[in-house]
């Protein structure tokens, strides 16, 4: 590598600017407010710890996205966190171990071996909130009205929201007796829909069991999806039924009566460690999820549901997010005057941005982003804007 390309970045790797910088350090600022308001304490995790820790149940996709490095001084495996959810499940179940449902959010940024999708980043910033204790539906109730409520805080008001419940594909597949890679290829086949391959997966499956995932995987639509629901799984465990019993019960729930959800059945994702009902928000014109959650199980026994977000992806979504302007007070070179360092500090204790100028600097007030200037009047120092 030459001298010239050393200042540059991995791929997927990013650095934020000042302007985009000040902007999300505000957007941040209001969403661990908002998050505060609903009752959701604040943790921050480590960036690296054990990998065990870090892994705990969540398959091979998060494993494949950790960065691993050895610990110097114990030699034990190490890595750095891909995703923060299993860090705050840890922190709820061993460090503060309530018996009352717990309440906590995050905001932090996190490391990927490699992109999510084509040119996406490998360092997202990751925002969440996540409720432990709590097994009833007013949970998930819950952390989808806040996922929608972080969405607006934003900016983004129009979306779409799908939701689905793990625990009826797991149910149905659970029945088939298949063995691990048959399960997988029928995963695959059940994602992309194709009726024809499930089938031909489900040869050896009994007629009933085969019909209800042949059929899965056109349950999708508006609210009334469910009813149709009822009918082909009309002979279903009772597990299953309790899972429509939930969709309907969030169907019907006040928060939602004016925003657009799309219910997919057949949806399986991260059925490894999901549990329950599952969601995800999208935007037109954007092809994968804005932000996404739902009851999982990492691993502790405790009832838990959640949502995260990347905040870089949402300030993307936005149209011209840092076109305000900055409004600067520029103090002129004059550090042996008592006054103007006295006024200086009065108006930066009242909110002021006040930029103090080096004596024999390049550039004046207006090139270094001022909008008005201090001037020694009659009666002393005054902020003169410079129309004035």
């Amino acid at each position: 590598m030459n001298s010239k390309e050393r200042w540059l970045l991995p791929a997927g790797i990013n650095e934020i600017l000042p302007n985009e910088a000040n902007y999300l350090e505000k957007l941040r600022r209001r969403l661990l407010d908002l998050y505060a308001s609903w009752g959701y304490e604040l943790v921050i995790p480590p960036m690296v710890e054990y990998l065990e820790s870090l892994l705990v149940t969540r398959g091979d996709a998060l494993d494949l996205q950790t960065f691993k490095l050895i610990d110097q001084l114990t030699g034990r495996l190490m890595g750095v966190r891909a995703d923060m959810t299993p860090q705050v499940a840890r922190i709820d179940a061993h460090h503060l171990k309530r018996q009352v449902p717990t309440r906590l959010c995050y905001l932090g940024t996190v490391l990927h071996t490699r992109p999510n999708n084509f040119a996406g980043s490998r360092s997202p910033l990751q925002v969440g909130a996540e409720l432990y204790g709590y097994q009833g539906i007013a949970a998930d109730v819950e952390i989808l009205s806040l996922m929608l409520e972080t969405l607006r805080e934003v900016g983004i008001e129009e979306f779409q929201v799908d939701i689905g419940h793990v625990s009826i594909y797991q149910n149905l597949i659970e029945q088939t007796k298949l063995n691990p890679q048959e399960k997988e290829d029928l995963f695959d086949a059940m994602k992309r829909k194709a009726v024809t391959e499930i089938n031909e997966l489900l040869s050896n499956v009994s007629a009933p069991l085969r019909q209800m995932l042949s059929e899965l995987v056109q349950l999708n639509g508006d609210r009334n999806i469910l009813q149709e629901a009822r009918q082909v799984f009309s002979a279903a465990t009772p597990e299953i039924h309790t899972a429509l019993d939930d969709l309907e019960a969030l169907s019907l729930s006040p928060q939602f009566r004016e925003v657009s959800l799309h219910f997919d059945l057949a949806e399986a994702r991260g059925y490894h460690y999901h549990t329950g009902i599952v969601f995800a928000a999208y935007v037109s014109k954007h092809g994968q999820a804005i932000a996404k959650g739902g009851r999982y199980d990492v691993g502790y026994n405790r009832p838990a549901t959640g949502f995260s977000t990347n905040l870089l992806t949402l300030l993307s979504l936005l149209e011209n997010p840092l076109s305000e302007t900055t409004s600067a007070i520029f103090a002129p070179a004059q550090q042996d005057d008592a006054t103007l360092t006295a006024k200086v500090q009065e108006l930066r204790q009242a909110g002021e941005i006040v930029i103090s100028g080096l004596a024999n600097q390049t550039g004046d007030a207006q090139a270094m982003g001022c909008d008005r200037e201090l001037r020694l009047m009659a009666n002393g120092w005054e902020v003169v804007s410079f129309e004035k």
